[in-house]
């Protein structure tokens, strides 16, 4: 039975959640594990029922693509009327590094960068 290597770099860590601003009642959160469907008629729901004349759309690393298509599919579904606007940014992550050598080692701390993404969506005669 051949040998498993071993990997030096791969420390075990846990991740803490990306830092959020206050969440607004027209702010939207994509993650990847939410169903697509469900997040798309939640938006439409809120811009259907007259309540926020805008919503952002949030999206982190894996679900910037998601955050997109959320966006572009809202446009889509009222051409005329809802205008998107993006912007992009860097997030700073923080990860807890378990102890090395067992219960005696320190635990450190790992600071990353993640891309994120903001789509404002907007009705067209706002502007």
């Amino acid at each position: 039975m051949a040998e498993q290597p071993s990997f030096p770099d791969r420390v075990p860590h846990r991740r803490r959640p990306a830092p959020r601003p206050p969440r607004g009642p027209n702010d939207i959160y994509v993650n990847t594990k939410t169903d697509f469907q469900a997040q798309l008629s939640r938006c439409r729901r809120l811009l259907a029922s007259g309540g926020p004349k805008e919503l952002r759309v949030h999206g982190l690393g894996l679900a910037i693509g998601r955050a997109i298509n959320l966006a572009l599919q809202l446009q889509l579904s009222m051409p005329d009327v809802l205008l998107i606007s993006a912007s992009t940014s860097t997030v700073e992550l923080t990860d807890d590094m378990e102890p090395e050598g067992g219960e005696d080692g320190e635990p450190g701390v790992r600071s990353r960068n993640n891309s994120a993404i903001h789509i404002r969506v907007y009705r067209a005669q706002e502007e």
